[in-house]
């Protein structure tokens, strides 16, 4: 059972752990800066079952078909969280490899790309996509919990840790938080930057030139 979980943490080669390291920073960080750090745990154990899950019904049906690879990595996830965006995104549009394609057919195309990744499982791919859209259109609601259970967790163990740990970087889960940190980190306080120091000093006044009045 405990496989459902840990297959996340699994990778073949130095490839494909350099692949699922790009892919947890692009796509984990960006999801946790919209839900907060407990949330993005809570729901990165969620999406791993329920693609584990997924994963071995259609395997059962797919392996009559064609041979399966089997899961590993945080590559399942990594769909879930970008099937939930995608799903919830009010963009038409959004700009893929430089050209701009519908909303809707972005999971779709990321999934082709992540076809040629080694010991990437298409099937796990599309398992968590399939998981994550689920959660974004509401079908897995018993998933959501309220915005207060977010912030009491912010302040019990083991989150308490991580909003002190040095380098890390901790969203809270109050979505009033959020938006005060980034106005913050958007709009700094006069004075943060170096060269603001010197936008209150009024340029030098450029010399006055004096011109001889003509004589009558």
């Amino acid at each position: 059972v405990h496989r459902l979980v840990t297959y996340i943490f699994v990778y073949e080669d130095l490839v494909s752990l350099a692949c699922g390291a790009v892919i947890i920073w692009y796509f984990a960080s960006s999801f946790e800066k919209n839900v907060g750090t407990v949330k993005h745990c809570f729901l990165t154990l969620a999406f791993a079952t329920l693609s584990a899950l997924l994963f071995l019904l259609l395997e059962a049906v797919v392996s009559w078909v064609s041979e399966v690879e089997d899961a590993r990595g945080f590559m399942p996830v990594a769909f879930a969280t970008l099937g939930v965006s995608t799903t919830r995104s009010r963009m038409k549009r959004a700009l893929v490899l430089g050209v701009r394609v519908p909303v809707v057919l972005v999971p779709w195309l990321v999934l082709c790309i992540a076809w040629f990744i080694p010991h990437s499982s298409l099937l796990s791919n599309l398992s968590g996509l399939l998981a994550g859209a689920a959660y974004g259109l509401g079908y897995c609601f018993c998933l959501d919990f309220p915005e207060w259970v977010g912030s009491k967790l912010d302040q019990a163990f083991p989150f308490c840790l991580l909003k002190r740990a040095p380098g890390l970087r901790y969203i809270p889960g109050s979505a009033a938080q959020r938006r005060a940190a980034a106005s913050t980190w958007i709009n700094p306080a006069p004075g943060a930057y170096p060269t603001q120091s010197y936008s209150s000093a009024a340029p030098p006044a450029p010399p006055a030139s004096h011109t001889q009045s003509p004589g009558f």
